[in-house]
């Protein structure tokens, strides 16, 4: 397993929970405190009224200092009432003042929270799943799902191609910061994969941390997009088979997988090495599938020249280079090939062994 650092790891944490206060609650309490100001506000000029000068009809009424007060603090101000002590004066310039500025900030605040950047958000998301097309969808940003990612992206898929789907607030800033779109809700719910266009989609990773929730998404996604490529995570071998009902294409188990490298670790590090080498993008070897080109239909396997052939698949049944089915090279085959930096066609041939007595060089 390599030790590879993804661009939030290095970066500064900080401690956040979700606020205990919904929505409405929030506005609520904004409410109130701009009520209890102006009270504070209205009580003082109330008292000291006589501070005070109406230049329409000299007298001071309570209707006189509440229009008095909601003016001074939206900084309207007509001049009919004006302060005329000093008293009244340093009140309005030391107090109201910053009253007045904290109204403006609750209000632009509110504005922004609850109206604009709702309004902002839903035009984004409209824009984000017009585009919405050949993308890759990863159900869960844990630790297998970060990895999926990084290494996508270390495979020359574009971070804009990614959409990751979590609960979890804090797992999607860090899918942002790699520049993924990101979707915070439940994967295994038809609303929340219908948001993100799954029948449009390329392939579908579901890392959801547990086996139930994966099969969940899994079938989800399945009965909404019956041709999607689905690749499933599961910890238990025994739930390998109910993913593959679920219209998993391809099911990965990850514990079984390292007690493999354990065991052929045994007699040495060099399996286990060479193996995490060939998977990962940063390897000197690598596994890559692609589609056979138009100008390689007709020719052996052995024949390509991007790399060794290891296997085709074709109508979803695997043929070895040994096989007699890889002596000729359909339309519609996909090619598992091996193949190493700078060292293509003979070269990585030749680093395979000329007599192909070995599926993977050495």
């Amino acid at each position: 397993m390599t030790n590879r650092q993804v661009p939030w790891a290095t970066s500064q944490l900080q401690l956040r929970r979700r606020s205990r206060y919904g929505t409405a609650t929030q506005l609520a309490i904004r409410l109130a405190i701009m009520a209890l100001l102006l009270a504070l506000i209205i009580g003082f000029h109330w008292i000291e009224r006589d501070s005070l000068k109406d230049t329409h009809d000299g007298s001071i009424s309570l209707a006189d200092i509440i229009y008095f007060t909601m003016i001074s603090a939206t900084t309207t101000g007509y001049g009919d009432i004006v302060p005329i002590t000093e008293q009244a004066r340093l009140f309005d310039a030391l107090v109201v003042t910053p009253i007045r500025i904290f109204f403006l900030l609750i209000l632009a605040g509110t504005a922004y929270s609850f109206f604009i950047k709702r309004l902002w958000d839903k035009y984004l998301m409209r824009r984000l799943q017009a585009g919405l097309t050949g993308h890759i969808i990863v159900a869960g940003f844990g630790s297998s799902g970060s990895e999926a990612v990084a290494e996508l992206v270390a495979r020359g898929s574009e971070p804009s191609s990614l959409v990751v789907i979590d609960c979890d607030e804090e797992a999607l800033t860090h899918a942002h910061d790699y520049g993924c779109m990101v979707l915070q809700g439940d994967a295994t719910r038809d609303a929340t994969l219908q948001a993100v266009h799954v029948e449009r989609a390329r392939a579908l990773l579901v890392t959801a941390g547990r086996d139930d929730t994966s099969i969940l998404v899994c079938l989800t996604a399945r009965h909404l997009a019956p041709d999607l490529r689905i690749t499933v995570s599961v910890r238990a071998s025994d739930n390998e088979l109910p993913a593959r009902a679920a219209g998993a294409t391809t099911v990965i188990n990850p514990v079984s997988f390292a007690g493999l490298l354990m065991a052929g670790s045994a007699a040495g590090s060099g399996v286990a090495d060479y193996l995490a080498d060939l998977a990962s993008a940063k390897g000197r070897v690598q596994l890559r599938e692609r589609t056979v080109e138009a100008n390689e239909v007709g020719r052996q396997l052995a024949e390509i020249d991007t790399g060794v052939g290891l296997r085709i698949i074709r109508d979803g049944q695997a043929i070895s280079f040994e096989d007699p089915g890889a002596c000729t090279l359909q339309g519609g085959d996909r090619i598992i090939e091996l193949f190493g930096e700078g060292a293509p066609g003979d070269h990585a041939r030749t680093a395979a062994g000329a007599s192909r007595g070995s599926a993977l060089p050495v």
